[in-house]
């Protein structure tokens, strides 16, 4: 049967990408300096503004102006932009964790109650939806092509949305790509649109385009006021572009500038490892994992595996041995990806899963998993 399926990527300089990168550039600053820090920290972008805000219980001293800054600038907003680095009000708004809370997490309990979900599939050598990874491929290499200097005419704003036609629940090629970029000034649309099809889009998509393709690109005719300028912006506000696109469910909480106690983002980093071993280990050819905590207790109140019909073994047995190998206790998932360092601004833009140089995505327990 044919269908279609669309995901949605965003560059580093979308304005809710922007907040999610000085949440966790906060973050990563607090955990350089002390790595059993709690931080719940969010961030608003609007015109000529930064306000950070949240929660954070620390004996060190972070200047967050600055660390919002160099993050700014990082991103590519800088004088002539729209939006200065250099120039903008930044608003801090911080005060420490709940003492309510904190007596929980302080002997190993949840941050938080919830439920996160983890997936994989082999559509992708990443595991991952095709939809979701092509979408961020391009967004990635626009970035890469502004702040390398080859299309000097781009700035740091944009978004894409690719459409993978399937038969049944295999991926057979791309129906539409969507891609709206940010430019200066006059820029002319038909360079634009041919560089973009050119030398960002088709080098992505090659292996799944054909003559029907179809290729939109900046459709209003023109993108020049982008980034907080044009729009403000909020940490957490792109919880699908962090995860399948939403080709996979999603529990609803954001990853960004929250420390590994708080599950939203520890236990979703471990659904995902989990999935992909199993996918991996050749247990099923699609494995979405649900696991739900409550706040203060250590261990999960329920887990469910969905492999779609694809399993080789029951459901209820993958469940058997994720209890037997895998430690889902909050600290035993920071212990399983050393996730009290500094390492996650990295993910703040692109995606939290598919790229093999986050922990999470290691295929270490495959041999374990196999009969």
């Amino acid at each position: 049967m044919k269908r279609f399926f669309t995901s949605e990527s965003v560059t580093e300089g979308h304005p809710d990408k922007v907040c999610d990168q000085i949440s966790d550039a906060v973050l990563d600053d607090v955990l350089s300096k002390d790595k059993f820090a709690r931080v719940a920290c969010e961030a608003v972008v609007t015109t000529g503004l930064v306000m950070v805000m949240g929660e954070i219980t620390t004996d060190c001293y972070v200047d967050i102006p600055k660390v919002v800054r160099a993050t700014l600038t990082k991103i590519g907003y800088v004088q002539g932009s729209g939006f200065d680095a250099d120039t903008c009000g930044v608003v801090c708004a911080i005060h420490e964790q709940s003492g309510d809370i904190a007596m929980g997490v302080d002997k190993g309990g949840a941050g938080d109650q919830g439920m996160m979900f983890g997936y994989a599939c082999i559509e992708t050598s990443e595991y991952m939806p095709l939809a979701i990874m092509l979408s961020h491929k391009i967004s990635k290499k626009v970035s890469l092509l502004r702040k390398d200097g080859t299309i000097k005419y781009l700035r740091p704003d944009g978004k894409c949305q690719v459409t993978v036609e399937y038969d049944g629940r295999i991926p057979k090629r791309v129906d539409t790509v969507v891609l709206s970029t940010q430019h200066s000034k006059d820029t002319d649309q038909k360079i634009l649109r041919d560089d973009m099809i050119n030398k960002v889009i088709l080098p992505v998509i090659k292996d799944y385009a054909d003559k029907d393709t179809k290729y939109l690109v900046n459709p209003t005719g023109r993108f020049e006021i982008g980034g907080p300028q044009g729009d403000s912006g909020l940490t957490g506000r792109k919880i699908i572009v962090d995860t399948y696109g939403g080709y996979a469910k999603h529990g609803g909480g954001c990853f960004s500038g929250k420390d590994p106690t708080k599950v939203d983002r520890s236990a979703a980093y471990m659904a995902r490892y989990i999935c992909k071993n199993i996918t991996a280990a050749g247990l099923a050819c699609e494995c979405e994992l649900e696991i739900a905590y409550a706040i203060g207790v250590d261990k999960p109140v329920s887990l469910c595996v969905n492999t779609f019909g694809t399993g080789k073994i029951p459901d209820d047995e993958i469940i058997k041995l994720i209890n037997k190998n895998f430690d889902l206790t909050p600290n035993g998932i920071i212990k399983t990806f050393d996730l009290r360092r500094p390492i996650y601004l990295q993910t703040a833009a692109y995606g939290h899963f598919g790229n093999e140089s986050y922990p999470w995505e290691k295929l270490d327990m495959v041999e374990k998993l196999q009969f």
